[in-house]
């Protein structure tokens, strides 16, 4: 009697799964789809970080270029700037009294209207160092660090900002391409619970739902992965 029973039992469990299969197909395909819709919802909001992140980078970008300009054009005008006062200079050190004291007005009125204070700190600094070392290279206020942060540090963060933005648009168009990819497979897997939904054959459709959760779960744990992206 106990031989009987024990050779019994597989085909009851057998007989168990063959009579709830219908019932365990479709309840994976519901989800399978939950999965899928949530992994694809997930990639359209990836997909609308890149394209935010992307447009607020472009901006920052075109910002920074026009503070590049604007820090070049005023870096040009002091150059010409300082030609003039060199000019001048020379002027105020000659010989005839009339003439210094008009370069010297001239010059004064040039501080006054277009030299900062750090512009006309870094003139003040290279004067002395070149009258300090007459015999070394001529040192020039224009590369005068404190001067040159102030025209393009400016630009520097900006730029940085801009390529902040959009390596995270990068990040943001990778991780959604993932999700795309995760898509495809959970689609896939629904696809292959459909076929067995309709087989007659109980081991034909074992087989397939196996090879289904296989793709299903290799693509939801990938997806487990990606960092959860909210609305708004």
């Amino acid at each position: 009697m106990s031989s009987t029973a024990s050779a019994s039992s597989p085909r009851a469990g057998s007989t168990w799964f063959a009579k709830h299969i219908e019932i365990i197909v479709v309840t994976l395909l519901g989800l399978v789809s939950v999965a899928t819709a949530y992994t694809s919802f997930q990639a359209s909001l990836y997909d609308s970080q890149m394209a935010s992140a992307y447009a607020v980078g472009q901006s920052y970008k075109t910002e920074a270029e026009s503070m590049y300009l604007e820090a070049n054009q005023q870096y040009v005008q002091d150059a010409q700037t300082l030609v003039k006062l060199y000019e001048l200079n020379v002027e105020i050190q000659s010989g005839d009294a009339a003439t210094a004291a008009l370069a010297q007005a001239k010059a004064d009125a040039i501080y006054t209207s277009s030299v900062s204070e750090t512009f006309a700190a870094a003139i003040v600094a290279a004067d002395e160092a070149n009258a300090a070392s007459p015999d070394s290279p001529y040192v020039s206020p224009q590369d005068d660090e404190t001067y040159l942060a102030e025209l393009f540090d400016p630009y520097n963060e900006q730029a940085a900002a801009a390529e902040e933005k959009i390596a995270a648009g990068d990040s943001f168009n990778a991780l959604g391409d993932q999700l795309t990819l995760y898509t495809v497979l959970m689609a896939l897997s629904l696809f292959l619970l459909g076929i067995a939904a309709v087989l007659k054959k109980f081991r034909m459709q074992i087989l397939i739902v196996a090879v289904s959760m296989v793709i299903f779960t290799f693509a939801a744990v990938l997806t487990a992965l990606v960092p959860f992206v909210a609305l708004g």
